[in-house]
């Protein structure tokens, strides 16, 4: 993945079922409808299917939503989508998919937020990370002033501060979901790209479903909430793709006391 290209989506999980479920059954509703209409004694067993069959095409319907209409209805899709992956979430974990299935609605919901600002980009985009992507042993004050990131290369926050800054790409990190999820409705953004873990990017995205959100997994190589990783070239990738840049490079502090010196 180059720093201008966004990885594909991988969301066939969560469609298959979103979609292919209610599809499924409006086909065996339909199909059970014209062999009642076909049988003796059922006069109004065609109807009754027929009506079920349209039910479970307006289940289905919202998947087909794209661009400004799935923008405009956004909000309702993602808590009707929310709820398909919070009520089939203790069967994915029965079997072990737990995560894949989270992540395959996370990737369905990239890939419709992908399509609507890869043709008109975000004007006022917010970046939330949480504090985790900081060595832990690290005490630069980062929740203050991303600045003050000692940019020593062990985490991915020096990488991270460096593209911010080129940008001018307004950004937040926090250390409680709470406070994420209010930061961001005090920025009223019209895109947000956020990093968290996954159980967090499911909550985020239903909790603020009233802003497109374009979403990025973290990796726990030590488990949570500890040294967390996460792909800079992706989340670069992103804000070039869906939101305009504010401003022309900017030097840090320290270069431009080299360059005066």
């Amino acid at each position: 993945m180059t720093l201008d290209t966004l990885p594909a989506e991988r969301y066939g999980m969560f469609l298959w079922v979103r979609r292919g479920l209610p599809l499924a059954l409006m086909a065996a509703f339909l199909l059970m409808g014209i062999l009642l209409s076909h049988a003796p004694h059922t006069p109004h067993g065609f109807g009754w299917c027929a009506l079920a069959a349209m039910a479970m095409a307006g289940v289905a319907w919202p998947t087909f939503k794209r661009g400004e209409a799935y923008l405009r209805a956004r909000r309702a899709i993602i808590r009707w989508d929310g709820m398909w992956v919070w009520l089939l979430r203790p069967l994915a974990k029965a079997v072990g998919k737990e995560d894949e299935w989270i992540l395959s609605f996370c990737g369905w919901n990239n890939k419709l937020v992908r399509e609507a600002f890869e043709v008109r980009k975000s004007r006022r985009s917010l970046i939330l990370l949480p504090h985790c992507v900081q060595l832990a042993k690290c005490r630069a004050p980062i929740l203050d002033d991303l600045e003050k990131c000692y940019d020593c290369g062990l985490c991915p926050v020096g990488d991270y501060m460096h593209g911010i800054l080129e940008n001018g790409w307004e950004s937040r990190i926090t250390n409680r979901s709470h406070k994420a999820y209010r930061e961001a409705r005090e920025y009223r953004p019209d895109l947000i790209v956020a990093v968290s873990c996954t159980d967090r990017l499911l909550k985020g995205l239903t909790k603020l479903s009233e802003v497109p959100a374009y979403v990025i997994p973290l990796t726990l190589p030590h488990g949570m909430c500890v040294d967390t990783q996460f792909s800079v070239p992706h989340l670069m990738a992103a804000m070039r793709t869906l939101a305009e840049p504010k401003l022309g490079p900017r030097p840090l502090e320290g270069q431009n006391a080299e360059s005066a010196a």
